[in-house]
């Protein structure tokens, strides 16, 4: 299984789960008008195994996922549909709230 990074974010009200790809890390994506930035801040966390992810995301409240690997394991597991995908620079990228 691929290894991706994972930052878990806990507070009384969320549960919030952001993955991205290993190589995607530290980059800006262009797309249009769009600047996606894959900060450290933000998605680097720990370096992990998918499987890890997807048991984080299904107890996840907000999720944020970029990258083919991240989001094509989302999709298999039944997390992400995958009409929710939109792709910036080329790299699928997927997220939600549960209400």
């Amino acid at each position: 299984m691929a290894s991706v990074y994972m930052r878990v974010r806990e507070t009384s009200e969320h549960y919030v789960v952001a993955i991205c790809d290993k190589d995607l890390l530290g980059r800006t994506l262009v797309e249009g008008k769009i600047k996606f930035k894959v900060s450290q801040e933000f998605y680097g966390g720990e370096l992990v195994e998918i499987g890890t992810c997807l048991q984080h995301l299904k107890k996840a409240t907000i999720a944020n996922m970029i990258g083919s690997e991240t989001v094509k394991a989302a999709i298999d597991a039944g997390i992400v549909h995958k009409q929710a995908v939109i792709y910036i620079d080329g790299h699928p990228h997927a997220q939600w709230v549960r209400l």
